[in-house]
């Protein structure tokens, strides 16, 4: 009876288990792994792009030097930086139309913030993939170990519940590491994704207050 528990028990149903749906398992199991990695690894990045976003802010609005803020290292920074080098590039000949001073220096503030964008969703589609597809392979895991139980009646004399139970509940374990792996994958993708569209609504925001203050730098000379 002790023998029969312990083959009954998780481990022993995944030590027992067919090498395919143990494949399946370990897949599931590596895709899991990284996906804790890489949701742990954005948040902590938006967050501090965040941070660095409200400390930027506050240095700009206080009046610091252009020079000053560009020794920044953050993000933001390097949106600023863009869009000034544009402006001071084009405006020191004096002979470009100032029209074409802001178009030019917009369109460099524009490219910088697009830049950030694709750092930003850049582990998204991998936590995607795995939440679309981890139910999928668990379930591959679920049929194949069910079909493997049906098979193994054929060589019994008489189908009994202990007979197939085993079987059943590899597949079953299949289907949980694939939800397992699945919804923590899914709601961080959700949420990963709304956190990195403010930030980019944030940075297009501040992007408008940056030119702002290149139009009237351009319009006072300071």
């Amino acid at each position: 009876m002790e023998t029969h528990v312990e083959t009954l028990s998780i481990s022993g149903l995944i030590a027992e288990a067919s090498p395919l749906v143990q494949m399946v398992m370990l897949t599931l199991v590596m895709a899991s792994v990284v996906s804790w990695c890489l949701i742990l690894l954005r948040s902590a990045g938006l967050r501090t792009a965040s941070n660095e976003l409200k400390e930027f802010q506050k240095q700009f609005r206080s009046g610091s030097s252009h020079e000053d803020l560009k020794s920044f290292s953050s993000a933001i920074a390097r949106i600023y930086t863009s869009a000034l080098e544009e402006y001071q590039q084009l405006s020191k000949s004096g002979k470009v139309p100032e029209q074409a001073v802001m178009e030019g220096s917009q369109r460099a503030l524009r490219m910088a913030i697009a830049e950030q964008e694709e750092q930003l969703d850049k582990s998204l589609p991998f936590l995607a993939t795995v939440g679309s597809t981890s139910p999928y392979i668990g379930l591959f895991g679920t049929v194949w170990g069910i079909m493997n139980s049906f098979i193994g009646l054929s060589d019994t004399q008489q189908a009994t519940l202990s007979a197939v139970a085993p079987g059943i509940a590899e597949a079953l374990i299949a289907t949980a590491i694939g939800l397992f792996a699945a919804i923590p994958a899914v709601i961080a993708y959700n949420r990963l994704s709304a956190r990195s569209e403010t930030l980019l609504h944030r940075y297009f925001s501040f992007g408008d207050e940056i030119m702002a203050s290149l139009h009237r730098r351009i319009h006072l000379g300071s």
